[in-house]
């Protein structure tokens, strides 16, 4: 294989001409696989609900009757944080960021193996209740197929970017029937820019994925809703505060997921591989009175479309399935935030609709009309992507009629959440590992090099039991102004000389090193970037910072210091050149 290959490459070289129709071919062999891929995922998803719903039912409700299903998204979180924190720890999550970052900071490349993994994961997430949606890791899935051609055929950083774009679009394109929304998608929020030179590509690689999807599953919208329209000029009055509102709940869904993984994260004493089990259960309690909340929920967003719902229900899941879904991904779990997003918007602006419809019925349409332009402006608000939501709601649901107040709810939705809050939800992810991606934009030194990556691995340390004057001889063999101090093997802080010295001239010579440390350890992981590290060297205004195991900050990895990141300069320069 790799010969032929090389003779491959070796025939392009001298045979330019010929690039233009490779690429084309490229394209279409990505839009092939991430076509099968999406119609494989769909299917994993119904497999692993049927079984983990349909066994657990049978199995567990004659001891537990209605209860049962408190256990089974619990079952999948186990097994999800199993498989993500020993096996892949890159199917955490969401997955677009993941892809924004292979993109702005890692010239394309991803793991081969986040395309069966991912896949794996996420369709047990969703399948065993998980309150997610299945865009999110469609995405990962095909962008990360795209990349792995990409990388067997050797193609330049700028090549690989394109077809990571081309595996989005068609993830995109497959999964909701959706082919103009999947380009506009890879092009506004992947590569965030709209360039004709990548264009001609990411359209047949979605093309081709969609007719790949319609084949197995059909040519049917991912919504069907009823033939809504504008009823009166004087609804787009209504229609601009239904944007308004839908640019503060983008804002709140933002905040509220984030939130919640911050409390997750804080969790230490609980094992990581728990956390999806732990954030599972909670689902399942939820899902004991709202069992709407569970997996991706199109059902319900139909139902409310249709004006089926009652409308106390629906209010109360605009709240209800916010906490859900923070919850299923803030404990770890492997899903999406984009289903979800369109679940509030259909349950924001079906609750919205039926107070204008209550209060003008003639003048208004019924609740459902803006129960579906609320999904695009909740959507439009949450990812700052206004054109992106006007054609993919478009797509899903094939009414052109409203198309006038969806363009507005989008925009004025887009506007609201970009005032009120500069990341989306995807680019908040990668702001809180340090990386500042403005519209994808190359990143500078320190976001681009790991902690991990310029650390000192070979790290003198002190026994927190050693006595001063033991320790102020064992320093001064080493020119090192920062020890890590242990005790029985596990890191308990941080000495520095000066300190010690003081502390002997005051005569504590027989006080152990144990005794004079004080204050908040500082530690970073090392697959931080250098950015945090140099942060919070500056507001602790400390030269040294040890790097500890993300998931046991008591076991030392290795020490960071400012010297390590000066030296680190020069040769990421040269790398990048």
């Amino acid at each position: 294989m790799k010969k032929a290959l090389k003779t491959w490459h070796e025939y392009r070289k001298k045979h330019f001409w010929i690039d233009s129709s490779y690429l084309i071919i490229v394209a279409a062999i990505a839009g092939l696989g991430t076509g099968l891929i999406a119609v494989i995922f769909h299917n994993m998803i119904f497999f692993f609900k049927d079984l983990l719903f349909g066994g657990g039912q049978k199995l567990l409700t004659g001891f537990m009757g209605e209860f049962y299903v408190v256990l089974i998204p619990a079952a999948g979180g186990l097994l999800v944080g199993i498989i993500v924190n020993f096996f892949a720890r890159e199917a955490k999550g969401h997955g677009i960021p993941k892809v924004m970052e292979a993109i702005a900071n890692k010239d394309g490349v991803m793991k081969p193996r986040i395309v069966l993994t991912k896949t794996l994961t996420s369709s047990i997430s969703i399948g065993s209740g998980g309150s997610l949606g299945s865009e999110g890791p469609i995405v990962q899935i095909s962008a990360g197929m795209g990349s792995t051609i990409g990388q067997l055929l050797k193609l330049t950083p700028e090549l690989m970017k394109t077809l990571v774009a081309c595996g989005a679009a068609g993830g995109i394109s497959a999964t909701f029937n959706a082919p103009i929304g999947g380009v506009m998608f890879a092009q506004e929020l992947i590569l965030g820019e709209f360039a004709t030179s990548n264009f001609i590509l990411i359209v047949i690689s979605s093309v081709t994925s969609n007719i790949i999807s319609q084949i197995y599953l059909g040519n049917y919208p991912a919504f069907r809703v009823p033939p809504y329209e504008l009823v009166a000029a004087s609804e787009m009055m209504l229609y601009l505060v239904l944007g308004f509102l839908a640019g503060l709940m983008a804002v709140l869904y933002i905040k509220v997921l984030y939130w919640f993984e911050e409390r997750f994260d804080n969790l230490k004493r609980v094992p990581e591989y728990l956390k999806p089990m732990l954030g599972g259960l909670l689902v399942g309690v939820i899902g004991i009175k709202f069992p709407h909340v569970f997996g991706i929920g199109y059902e319900t967003i139909e139902r409310v479309l249709d004006n089926s719902l009652p409308i106390l229900l629906v209010l109360s899941l605009l709240f209800i399935k916010l906490i859900a879904t923070s919850i299923s991904i803030g404990s770890g779990g492997s899903g999406g935030v984009f289903a979800p997003g369109l679940f509030l918007g259909a349950m924001l602006g079906g609750s919205f609709g039926w107070v204008v419809h209550s209060l003008f019925p003639t003048a208004t349409a019924p609740a459902g009309a803006y129960a579906l332009v609320g999904m695009g402006g909740v959507f439009a608000g949450m990812c700052q992507a206004p054109i992106t939501g006007i054609i993919m709601l478009f797509e899903m649901t094939g009414n052109y009629l409203v198309v006038l107040p969806l363009m507005v709810v989008c925009v004025i939705s887009s506007l609201v959440a970009r005032g009120l809050y500069p990341e989306t939800i995807y680019t908040e992810k990668l702001r809180r590992q340090g990386l500042n991606i403005d519209k994808n934009q190359p990143v500078n030194f320190l976001s681009a090099v790991k902690v991990g990556d310029v650390m000192s691995q070979r790290v003198v340390t002190l026994d927190a039991s050693m006595t001063l004057s033991k320790a102020k001889d064992n320093m001064l063999s080493y020119s090192y102004s920062g020890f890590p101090v242990v005790k029985s093997g596990y890191l308990v802080g941080i000495v520095i000389y000066e300190d010690v010295l003081q502390e002997i001239r005051q005569g504590n010579t027989a006080a152990t090193l144990e005794e004079i440390l004080t204050g908040k350890l500082i530690t970073i992981y090392p697959d931080d970037p250098l950015r945090v590290a140099v942060e919070k060297m500056a507001r602790a205004d400390v030269g040294h910072i040890p790097v500890v195991h993300r998931q046991d900050e008591s076991k030392l990895l290795g020490i960071i210091s400012r010297s390590d990141i000066i030296k680190a300069y020069p040769v990421e320069r040269t790398r990048k050149r």
